[in-house]
């Protein structure tokens, strides 16, 4: 993605996908920063594929550095993760790619998932649920003691394994950051999700360069557009100077 987005080309973009779902906010996103591609091609790429996109536009948006918070789920502590692009970043695989795994008596080619499935789960499914419907959608055939096999027979052990081979294959779209409980020394290893972490920073990021503009417009009478064509630091220059 070679695309830099301008402060107002960034601020549209926060506006049109306010009503998405956070997959087509990231679609959305990533096709406003690479105009040869459509969102239906990126909504084919893996899910690897999309967050090793997504985490390079982050790191061009904002640097290197990234900063959650995270409870700890055995004393409830809030805490503060920093970490850096370069720590959760792996190597994806591509979608078109296709596997063959083998769980006792199944043998299943398969493919990894991507947006298109991602945006058929439903969250009252439940984790298992999910897990389910994703085999489904991505098994391209099974057998049982080398007879066909129906995906949707497939048993719960062996979907869940299949589950846990498709993350293997995808380290990207499958993070999990090592985290530590200043408060308690619990340890645990909680998901990273870039699509919604992206898309808040974003959205704060947004909200506060709209604040800067109604100062800036109220006080010198300037035009959105004039003052999104300023560079930050001397819109940051401006804002001072109002505060003196």
């Amino acid at each position: 993605m070679e695309h830099a987005f301008s402060a107002a080309e960034l601020l549209n973009v926060w506006e049109r996908a306010r009503s998405l779902s956070p997959t087509d906010c990231a679609l959305l996103l990533m096709a406003s920063a690479d105009g040869g591609i459509s969102r239906d091609q990126l909504a084919q790429c893996s899910i690897g594929e999309r967050d090793a996109e997504l985490l390079n536009l982050r790191e061009n948006l904002f640097g290197s550095r990234m900063t959650g918070r995270a409870d700890c789920p055995e004393c409830g502590q809030a805490m503060e993760m920093n970490f850096s692009v370069a720590e959760i970043r792996a190597t994806p695989t591509k979608c078109a790619e296709t596997f063959i795994a083998e769980f006792g008596d199944y043998k299943i080619s398969f493919r990894l998932p991507n947006s298109s499935d991602l945006a058929m789960l439903v969250a009252e499914e439940g984790v298992a649920g999910q897990k389910r419907r994703l085999a489904e959608r991505c098994v391209l055939s099974a057998t049982r003691d080398g007879q066909p096999f129906a995906a949707e027979l497939l048993p719960d052990n062996v979907v869940d394994d299949l589950s846990e081979r498709m993350s293997e294959l995808d380290p990207q779209g499958d993070v999990q950051l090592a985290l530590t409980c200043a408060h308690c020394s619990h340890h645990w290893e909680a998901p990273f999700d870039i699509v919604s972490f992206v898309w808040s920073e974003i959205h704060a990021w947004a909200m506060r360069l709209l604040r800067d503009v109604h100062v800036l417009a109220s006080r010198y009478g300037w035009g959105e557009a004039e003052i999104l064509a300023l560079s930050p630091w001397r819109r940051q220059v401006y804002l001072e100077l109002i505060e003196q």
